[in-house]
Protein backbone atom coordinates (compact mmCIF):
# COMPACT_ATOMS: atom_id res chain seq x y z
CA UNK A 1 0.00 0.00 0.00
CA UNK A 2 2.03 3.22 -0.69
CA UNK A 3 0.77 5.97 1.21
CA UNK A 4 0.77 9.55 -0.40
CA UNK A 5 3.02 12.02 1.53
CA UNK A 6 3.79 15.33 -0.39
CA UNK A 7 1.40 18.84 -0.91
CA UNK A 8 1.40 21.68 -2.85
CA UNK A 9 -1.25 22.86 -1.31
CA UNK A 10 -0.88 26.22 1.20
CA UNK A 11 -3.23 26.60 4.38
CA UNK A 12 -5.75 28.97 3.05
CA UNK A 13 -6.32 26.56 0.30
CA UNK A 14 -7.47 24.03 2.81
CA UNK A 15 -9.64 26.72 4.70
CA UNK A 16 -11.24 29.13 1.88
CA UNK A 17 -12.59 28.08 -1.24
CA UNK A 18 -10.23 26.52 -3.25
CA UNK A 19 -8.34 27.15 -6.81
CA UNK A 20 -9.36 24.17 -9.67
CA UNK A 21 -8.28 21.04 -8.78
CA UNK A 22 -9.14 17.35 -9.39
CA UNK A 23 -12.52 16.79 -6.64
CA UNK A 24 -13.11 13.40 -8.59
CA UNK A 25 -11.44 11.55 -5.61
CA UNK A 26 -14.13 11.44 -2.69
CA UNK A 27 -11.63 11.38 0.17
CA UNK A 28 -14.64 11.23 2.85
CA UNK A 29 -15.88 7.45 2.01
CA UNK A 30 -12.99 6.03 4.01
CA UNK A 31 -13.75 4.28 7.29
CA UNK A 32 -12.95 1.37 9.70
CA UNK A 33 -15.09 -1.44 9.36
CA UNK A 34 -16.21 -2.84 12.90
CA UNK A 35 -16.14 -6.38 11.58
CA UNK A 36 -13.52 -6.24 9.09
CA UNK A 37 -10.97 -4.68 10.62
CA UNK A 38 -10.80 -6.57 14.28
CA UNK A 39 -10.78 -9.70 11.80
CA UNK A 40 -7.68 -8.41 9.40
CA UNK A 41 -5.34 -7.57 13.08
CA UNK A 42 -6.36 -10.93 14.38
CA UNK A 43 -5.15 -12.43 11.18
CA UNK A 44 -2.31 -10.53 10.74
CA UNK A 45 -1.43 -10.19 14.02
CA UNK A 46 -1.88 -14.02 15.04
CA UNK A 47 -1.30 -15.42 11.41
CA UNK A 48 0.41 -13.74 8.29
CA UNK A 49 2.72 -11.98 10.03
CA UNK A 50 4.33 -14.38 12.17
CA UNK A 51 4.07 -17.22 9.29
CA UNK A 52 5.76 -14.94 6.69
CA UNK A 53 8.85 -13.62 8.86
CA UNK A 54 11.51 -15.25 10.68
CA UNK A 55 11.55 -12.96 13.29
CA UNK A 56 10.21 -9.40 14.20
CA UNK A 57 11.63 -7.15 16.64
CA UNK A 58 10.07 -3.71 17.83
CA UNK A 59 11.23 -0.90 19.98
CA UNK A 60 9.93 1.90 20.97
CA UNK A 61 6.14 1.15 21.45
CA UNK A 62 6.60 3.01 24.62
CA UNK A 63 6.99 6.05 22.34
CA UNK A 64 3.17 6.04 20.79
CA UNK A 65 0.54 8.10 22.21
CA UNK A 66 -2.49 6.32 23.49
CA UNK A 67 -4.84 9.51 23.03
CA UNK A 68 -4.71 12.25 20.49
CA UNK A 69 -3.78 13.05 17.26
CA UNK A 70 -0.53 11.50 15.54
CA UNK A 71 1.58 10.91 12.70
CA UNK A 72 3.29 7.80 12.22
CA UNK A 73 6.19 8.76 9.46
CA UNK A 74 7.96 5.63 8.73
CA UNK A 75 10.75 4.89 6.23
CA UNK A 76 9.30 2.90 3.43
CA UNK A 77 11.15 -0.39 2.56
CA UNK A 78 8.39 -2.84 1.24
CA UNK A 79 4.88 -2.82 0.74
CA UNK A 80 5.13 -5.04 3.70
CA UNK A 81 5.62 -2.06 5.86
CA UNK A 82 1.95 -1.01 5.80
CA UNK A 83 1.13 -4.59 7.11
CA UNK A 84 3.45 -4.53 10.21
CA UNK A 85 2.60 -1.00 11.49
CA UNK A 86 -0.71 -1.93 12.27
CA UNK A 87 1.07 -4.84 13.66
CA UNK A 88 3.76 -2.88 16.16
CA UNK A 89 1.49 0.26 16.47
CA UNK A 90 -1.90 -0.73 16.27
CA UNK A 91 -5.19 -1.88 18.01
CA UNK A 92 -3.63 -4.66 19.83
CA UNK A 93 -0.35 -2.20 21.38
CA UNK A 94 -1.97 1.24 21.37
CA UNK A 95 -5.89 0.52 21.69
CA UNK A 96 -5.80 2.86 18.60
CA UNK A 97 -6.86 1.76 14.77
CA UNK A 98 -4.67 3.33 11.98
CA UNK A 99 -5.92 6.03 8.89
CA UNK A 100 -4.02 5.52 5.29
CA UNK A 101 -3.76 8.61 2.92
CA UNK A 102 -3.09 5.97 -0.30
CA UNK A 103 -2.72 6.54 -4.12
CA UNK A 104 -6.41 6.47 -5.71
CA UNK A 105 -5.47 3.58 -8.14
CA UNK A 106 -4.93 1.99 -4.90
CA UNK A 107 -8.91 2.21 -3.96
CA UNK A 108 -10.28 0.39 -6.79
CA UNK A 109 -11.46 -3.00 -7.36
CA UNK A 110 -11.59 -5.84 -5.15
CA UNK A 111 -8.06 -4.28 -3.35
CA UNK A 112 -9.83 -0.92 -2.87
CA UNK A 113 -12.88 -2.33 -1.58
CA UNK A 114 -10.62 -3.80 1.90
CA UNK A 115 -8.50 -0.72 1.73
CA UNK A 116 -11.32 1.77 2.14
CA UNK A 117 -12.74 -0.18 5.18
CA UNK A 118 -9.38 -0.60 6.68
CA UNK A 119 -8.92 3.46 7.30
CA UNK A 120 -7.39 4.47 4.03
CA UNK A 121 -8.65 7.22 1.90
CA UNK A 122 -7.04 7.96 -1.79
CA UNK A 123 -5.61 11.25 -3.25
CA UNK A 124 -4.42 12.43 -6.77
CA UNK A 125 -0.96 12.31 -6.45
CA UNK A 126 -0.76 14.46 -9.51
CA UNK A 127 -3.14 16.84 -8.89
CA UNK A 128 -4.68 16.16 -5.04
CA UNK A 129 -8.01 17.19 -4.21
CA UNK A 130 -8.65 19.80 -1.45
CA UNK A 131 -11.34 17.54 0.05
CA UNK A 132 -8.42 14.95 0.62
CA UNK A 133 -6.37 17.29 2.53
CA UNK A 134 -9.30 18.69 4.54
CA UNK A 135 -10.25 15.47 5.19
CA UNK A 136 -6.31 14.44 6.84
CA UNK A 137 -6.72 17.66 9.16
CA UNK A 138 -10.28 16.50 9.79
CA UNK A 139 -8.72 13.26 11.12
CA UNK A 140 -6.41 15.05 13.12
CA UNK A 141 -8.70 17.02 14.78
CA UNK A 142 -10.64 13.70 15.61
CA UNK A 143 -7.63 12.42 17.52
CA UNK A 144 -6.63 9.32 14.85
CA UNK A 145 -3.60 8.07 14.18
CA UNK A 146 -2.55 8.59 10.50
CA UNK A 147 0.20 7.03 8.46
CA UNK A 148 2.28 9.27 5.98
CA UNK A 149 5.16 7.98 4.96
CA UNK A 150 7.51 10.66 4.16
CA UNK A 151 9.99 9.65 1.37
CA UNK A 152 7.18 9.13 -0.65
CA UNK A 153 8.39 5.98 -2.22
CA UNK A 154 9.71 2.43 -1.56
CA UNK A 155 13.34 2.69 -1.22
CA UNK A 156 15.07 -0.92 -0.52
CA UNK A 157 19.39 0.74 -0.22
CA UNK A 158 18.62 1.28 3.75
CA UNK A 159 19.35 4.63 3.10
CA UNK A 160 16.83 7.38 4.11
CA UNK A 161 16.07 9.34 1.07
CA UNK A 162 15.25 13.34 0.81
CA UNK A 163 11.32 13.59 2.62
CA UNK A 164 8.47 15.58 0.77
CA UNK A 165 7.50 18.71 2.30
CA UNK A 166 3.68 17.67 2.53
CA UNK A 167 3.84 16.06 5.95
CA UNK A 168 5.41 19.07 8.20
CA UNK A 169 2.79 21.05 5.99
CA UNK A 170 -0.33 19.30 6.85
CA UNK A 171 0.70 18.59 10.75
CA UNK A 172 1.10 22.76 10.95
CA UNK A 173 -1.67 23.71 8.89
CA UNK A 174 -3.56 21.11 11.23
CA UNK A 175 -2.01 23.21 14.38
CA UNK A 176 -2.77 26.35 12.48
CA UNK A 177 -6.33 25.83 11.89
CA UNK A 178 -6.99 24.02 15.14
CA UNK A 179 -4.80 25.77 17.96
CA UNK A 180 -4.45 23.70 20.95
CA UNK A 181 -4.44 20.33 18.72
CA UNK A 182 -1.02 19.16 19.80
CA UNK A 183 -0.12 16.92 17.21
CA UNK A 184 2.59 14.59 17.18
CA UNK A 185 4.84 12.96 14.81
CA UNK A 186 6.46 9.86 15.43
CA UNK A 187 9.27 9.01 13.29
CA UNK A 188 9.75 5.28 12.60
CA UNK A 189 12.59 3.09 10.76
CA UNK A 190 11.92 -0.29 9.31
CA UNK A 191 14.56 -2.59 7.92
CA UNK A 192 14.22 -6.39 6.57
CA UNK A 193 17.22 -8.82 6.69
CA UNK A 194 16.92 -8.77 2.86
CA UNK A 195 16.02 -6.08 0.11
CA UNK A 196 13.06 -8.37 -1.01
CA UNK A 197 11.33 -9.76 2.05
CA UNK A 198 10.02 -13.35 1.68
CA UNK A 199 9.12 -15.94 3.54
CA UNK A 200 11.90 -16.32 6.84
CA UNK A 201 13.12 -12.73 6.16
CA UNK A 202 13.52 -10.81 9.88
CA UNK A 203 12.41 -7.48 10.26
CA UNK A 204 12.84 -5.06 12.66
CA UNK A 205 10.98 -1.57 13.45
CA UNK A 206 12.56 1.27 15.30
CA UNK A 207 10.04 3.75 17.05
CA UNK A 208 11.62 7.02 17.70
CA UNK A 209 10.27 10.02 20.32
CA UNK A 210 7.44 12.13 19.13
CA UNK A 211 8.17 15.32 17.46
CA UNK A 212 5.76 18.55 18.73
CA UNK A 213 4.70 20.06 15.69
CA UNK A 214 3.93 23.42 17.96
CA UNK A 215 7.46 23.67 18.83
CA UNK A 216 7.83 24.53 14.86
CA UNK A 217 4.42 27.57 15.26
CA UNK A 218 6.93 30.26 15.19
CA UNK A 219 7.15 32.32 12.20
CA UNK A 220 5.53 31.04 8.48
CA UNK A 221 4.42 27.99 7.66
CA UNK A 222 6.78 27.77 4.82
CA UNK A 223 9.78 28.21 7.60
CA UNK A 224 8.45 26.33 10.14
CA UNK A 225 8.04 23.43 7.28
CA UNK A 226 11.22 23.63 6.49
CA UNK A 227 12.55 23.09 9.71
CA UNK A 228 10.41 20.33 11.07
CA UNK A 229 11.46 18.27 7.54
CA UNK A 230 15.38 18.84 8.06
CA UNK A 231 14.58 17.41 12.14
CA UNK A 232 11.90 14.66 10.79
CA UNK A 233 15.17 13.62 8.45
CA UNK A 234 17.92 13.97 10.98
CA UNK A 235 15.09 11.62 13.34
CA UNK A 236 14.78 9.26 10.49
CA UNK A 237 18.77 8.61 9.78
CA UNK A 238 19.72 8.64 13.70
CA UNK A 239 16.74 5.91 14.14
CA UNK A 240 17.93 4.25 11.10
CA UNK A 241 21.36 4.22 11.90
CA UNK A 242 20.33 2.44 15.04
CA UNK A 243 18.44 -0.02 13.43
CA UNK A 244 21.25 -1.29 11.22
CA UNK A 245 23.16 -1.78 14.02
CA UNK A 246 20.63 -3.55 16.09
CA UNK A 247 19.63 -5.74 12.58
CA UNK A 248 23.33 -7.14 12.31
CA UNK A 249 23.65 -7.72 16.11
CA UNK A 250 20.49 -9.35 16.05
CA UNK A 251 20.84 -11.48 12.73
CA UNK A 252 24.15 -12.25 13.62
CA UNK A 253 23.15 -13.88 16.71
CA UNK A 254 20.05 -16.07 15.33
CA UNK A 255 22.58 -17.03 12.11
CA UNK A 256 25.09 -18.38 15.21
CA UNK A 257 22.31 -20.19 16.84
Amino acid sequence: MEIYSDSHTSQSQLTNTPTPVNHQVASNTSRVSPWLTPLAYCLGQNLVLPLFFGHIHITGQENIPKKGPIILAPTHRSRWDSLLLPYATGRCVTGRDMRFMTTNTECQGIQGWFVLRMGGFPVDIQRPAIATLRHAVELMAEGEMLVIYPEGGIYRDYKVHTLKPGIARLALSAESIHPGLEVKIIPIAINYSQPYPNWGTDVNLHIGEPIQVTDYMNGSLKKGAKRLTADLTNKLQQLSHQESEISSRNFAEMSNS
